[in-house]
């Protein structure tokens, strides 16, 4: 077999497939499938939804004529081969790497990208935004979505295919559907029957019956029974009766990787009018055994050895991480108390609550991508005594808001929400990183924030959350912890109370969760030019420690801030904050946290340097103030150190 791509370079925007031969689409799906896999193997990313759509897209862009057909993919890490076909191939070796590709649709990359996306079940709503407007302006092309199976899981796609079928604007959904256990017989009879019942001649000649039937009453009762006729039929063989419901003509299950049954019945429901489900079986991981086998495993994966599936890891070995380390201290501490129950929104590996599921599968609650839902279910949990843990990333937390403020805080219930991926998370950008969690946080009465220094105090804040009897926020970064030796006896920090953990008399460096650690390697740095730092572990950032932060304030010339947050709201924020309520302003402070912008895909060590977060860039900017402030002390300073 031939390791040469023979179609795939010759690909340089959609319309170039279109006059490929049977034969020919096969080999392309053939050569993307190779492609994906020879690029995620070195770069990360998300395979297995990728290559459970090669078909799917092919057959989309083969039918349908994007840019001024819009193709909008929900959460979009499922578009590889969507980006292979659209003019990127000779880039996609940049995928997820610093001012390289995304790993998502991104309306600045490419005018095939119609929307930017990231997190799951938006894409009906702004799809039926599009096509409305559309309409509204008389713009010509059809809007297709491209949604699975687990995205259909949440509120958000519900509500907007019920005002879908109420508006009945044009609106193809196709529901990408891995999960759903239908037999290739009912799959193969149903496939039939859609491109039937969907093909020109059956519609013309259902509309023709339809119009003679109703000129009389009696005709109106003969269609009324025909029409329930053919959707027994159709409910009989498929699971399309709640799309009915919900006014959706709906067409299938068709098998996802048959590219001729879908390019067919694409076709025809292109000349359909008004909203369409077209409901497609596909294989998660399709062309790739390992991720066949384990397509959880290879949903996102990092670099890998193609020929074994195995991970590639790090030649030396690192600690654990702080998502292991939680899930180790949860599972020790639900032995210990039963009234402790873990919540997930469809991240049972992510969040590190698989093993808490085997332990304690009567305790484990996975909701599916349905955040709102999980966090109002942890309130009520914790209304009839249980201890919830709500285990979510920190930016799909975000859209759960409203029912953290109204069924959590409002009525102040035990519920502790372990915040995973705080910070910048690295190679998935902007719609992953967890930026605005400590600002969105401290802002909501009865609410307690807390970040750890290091995965040792981690497992005491886990400890002290649970005891605490109130809304409880604990948030960490992702990837390893610093090394840290753990304590096996767990104890109770006391609430709102920061650790000194060096005195120096002339700047005071106040840092919260992972930005501790590059704190104490900035003091190192500024030592070495005779400068001494104070290093505050602040550990709340509420109620955050005023008494220790204004004592600092009144000893220091220099106060500094760092936290991997947004800078607007977060936490240096609300150390400005205390300054200005105890009259210690003007002093000097120095804020060091994440701009006022969304920041792109890179690992998060470029990221960190690219917007001053590692220590020789804090270093600087506190170096360059005390200069500036007494640029005699700083040179009589230095001197004295040699």
């Amino acid at each position: 077999m031939s390791n040469k791509y023979e179609i795939l370079p010759n690909i340089k925007e959609p319309k170039d497939i279109k006059g490929l031969k049977k034969r020919d689409l096969i080999k392309l799906a053939s050569e993307l499938r190779r492609k994906i896999i020879e690029t995620v193997s070195q770069t990360g990313g998300h395979l297995a939804p990728s290559l459970g759509v090669i078909e799917l897209t092919i057959a989309i862009h083969y039918v349908f004529d994007a840019p001024k057909d819009r193709i909008v993919w929900d959460v979009g890490h499922q578009a590889y081969a969507h980006k292979l076909l659209t003019g990127r191939a000779d880039k996609f070796h940049t995928l997820r790497q610093y001012k390289g590709i995304s790993g998502f649709p991104k309306r600045s990359e490419s005018i095939y990208d119609t929307l930017d996306t990231g997190h799951s079940s938006t894409s009906i709503s702004a799809a039926l935004g599009m096509t409305t407007a559309m309409s509204m302006l008389k713009k010509e092309g059809k809007v297709v979505v491209v949604i699975g199976d687990g995205s259909m899981t949440a509120g958000l796609a519900f509500e907007a295919l019920n005002n879908a079928g109420h508006l009945k604007k044009d609106l193809i959904v196709i529901l990408n559907d891995n999960e759903m256990s239908i037999s290739p017989n009912v799959g193969a009879l149903s496939s039939y029957l859609s491109r039937k019942l969907t093909g020109p001649l059956a519609r013309r000649l259902k509309k023709e019956l339809e119009s003679f039937l109703k000129r009389s009453d009696v005709g109106e009762n003969i269609w009324t029974l025909l029409k329930k006729s053919e959707e027994s039929l159709k409910n009989f063989f498929t699971p399309g009766m709640l799309f009915e419901a919900l006014q959706f003509e709906y067409v299938g299950p068709l098998p996802g990787h048959n590219l001729e049954t879908l390019i067919d019945t694409l076709k025809n429901v292109k000349a359909l009018s008004g909203p369409v489900l077209v409901h497609v079986l596909t294989q998660k991981g399709k062309g790739y055994a390992p991720a066949e086998k384990q397509p959880d495993k290879f949903h996102g994966v990092g670099p890998f050895d193609i020929k074994t599936g195995e991970i590639k890891k790090p030649k030396q070995p690192t600690p654990p991480s702080y998502t292991s380390i939680f899930s180790q201290t949860l599972i020790r501490l639900a032995h210990e108390d039963e009234k402790i129950v873990a919540i997930t929104a469809a991240m049972p590996a992510g969040t590190g609550l698989l093993a808490f599921s085997k332990e304690f599968p009567d305790r484990f609650f996975d909701v599916g991508i349905a955040e709102q839902h999980a966090v109002t279910f942890a309130a009520g949990l914790a209304l009839e005594g249980l201890k919830p843990v709500c285990a979510i990333y920190s930016t799909f937390l975000q859209r759960a808001y409203d029912q953290i403020i109204h069924d959590v805080c409002l009525t102040n219930q035990p519920v502790v929400f372990a915040i995973d991926r705080g910070g910048l998370v690295g190679d998935d950008g902007p719609t992953h990183h967890g930026a605005f969690d400590l600002s969105y946080l401290r802002a909501i009465p009865n609410m307690v924030v807390m970040a750890p220094k290091d995965e040792n105090e981690l497992q005491h804040m886990l400890y002290t959350a649970l005891q605490l009897g109130c809304p409880v926020a604990v948030r960490y970064p992702r990837g390893k912890g610093v090394g840290a030796s753990l304590d096996w006896k767990l104890h109770k920090l006391e609430l709102g109370k920061g650790e000194v953990l060096r005195t120096g008399k002339h700047v005071c460096l106040i840092a919260i969760g992972n930005m501790v650690q590059p704190s104490i390697e900035t003091a190192n740095l500024l030592l070495k030019k005779g400068i001494e730092a104070s290093i505050v572990n602040a550990r709340f950032v509420k109620p955050i420690d005023k008494e220790l932060i204004s004592q600092m304030a009144k000893e220091h010339e220099l106060i500094v801030t760092l936290e991997e947050n947004a800078l607007m709201g977060g936490f240096g924020s609300a150390v400005l904050e205390c300054l200005s309520e105890n009259s210690l302003l003007p002093k000097k402070v120095i804020r060091i946290g994440i701009p006022d912008r969304f920041i792109e895909h890179g690992s998060q060590n470029i990221l960190r340097k690219e917007i001053g977060l590692d220590p020789e860039s804090i270093y600087e900017k506190i170096y360059s103030e005390l200069s500036k402030k007494n640029k005699k002390a700083i040179v009589f300073l230095s001197r004295n150190k040699k």
